[in-house]
């Protein structure tokens, strides 16, 4: 009885939706802007990323394979995106590993902490990216405040090198991208039904128990949804690789921007970055899949 209702209630919002011109009038400006905006740049990278490049003319006309040939059988970008697929999940299992316990304190605060605390993690998200880099840079330099912290110490005898390394590129995406996962788990911490979570606790589990077996379940939707954002985040960027990461430590979003820049080979940088598309949309779909089988499985209890 419910499936047919539901089926019908479908049917009927579609009949409304595309049986009436408003719904389009309104959506019009917004999706004028996306079509001007995101599709239209995006089929010119694409038509770009065909074209043929001479070094003595540039960008000629006709159009070949070759660009993305050479990027799926050079060894040089096969290391460059998968350090970038690399950085990019580990990047994210650290947000999770992090975030998902802040996400559960943040939601047990009482005001006006939550608020409080709330803007604190919200905090790297108000400061421009190139800022937030400098400012990790400055903290991971051979004579900067965290090397210069632990030689006062005694803890070691020279610095760490940390700059032009990917472990501080990681970390610096991670402090930068915790808040989208931060603010994914907390959107589904507050659907959670408490009293399950209290039932639990009545009838004898302990808490790491009720943890695992009640909280964690309900609250997977979030922890993909965000895993989804800071793992297509972390694979697209651009700033904190370039300046924490150097030259010589490339991720995908730099090796295009060379191209772009340096070389001038704008076909081949528009096929690097097409390719980057491709895995990040398969990736991401592939998730939403997954975050999709878990919402229906947990919530269609």
């Amino acid at each position: 009885m419910s499936s047919s209702v539901s089926i019908n209630a479908r049917s009927a919002w579609r009949r409304s939706w595309f049986g009436s011109p408003t719904p389009w009038l309104l959506c019009s400006p917004a999706l004028l802007l996306f079509v001007g905006l995101l599709l239209v740049p995006l089929l010119l990278t694409v038509v770009l990323s065909f074209s043929v490049y001479d070094s003595a003319t540039g960008t000629g006309e006709g159009y070949t394979f070759a660009n993305y040939i050479e990027v799926l059988s050079d060894s040089y970008y096969h290391e460059i995106f998968l350090r970038t697929g690399g950085m990019s999940l580990a990047v994210t299992l650290l947000c999770v590993v992090l975030g998902v316990p802040e996400a559960l304190i943040l939601s047990r605060m009482r005001s006006p902490w939550r608020a409080i605390f709330l803007v604190v993690i919200l905090g790297p998200l108000l400061i421009s990216v190139i800022v937030r880099t400098l400012g990790w840079a400055i903290l991971m330099g051979n004579e900067g405040l965290i090397n210069s912290a632990l030689q006062s110490w005694g803890l070691i005898d020279s610095p760490i090198k940390m700059l032009y390394t990917m472990g501080g590129v990681t970390i610096a995406l991670t402090h930068v991208l915790i808040p989208f996962m931060i603010i994914s788990v907390w959107a589904s911490l507050q659907r959670l039904d408490t009293s399950v979570e209290n039932a639990g606790l009545s009838l004898g589990a302990s808490p790491m128990t009720v943890l695992r077996r009640v909280i964690f379940p309900q609250i997977m939707p979030g922890v993909l949804s965000g895993s989804i954002i800071v793992f297509a985040l972390a694979a697209s960027a651009f700033a904190t690789p370039a300046i924490l990461g150097g030259r010589r430590l490339k991720v995908v979003a730099t090796a295009a921007y060379d191209e772009f820049t340096g070389t001038l080979n704008w076909p081949l940088g528009a096929a690097i970055a097409i390719l980057l598309l491709i895995a990040m949309v398969a990736i991401i779909l592939g998730s939403n899949y997954l975050v999709e089988r878990r919402y229906h499985a947990v919530f269609a209890r």
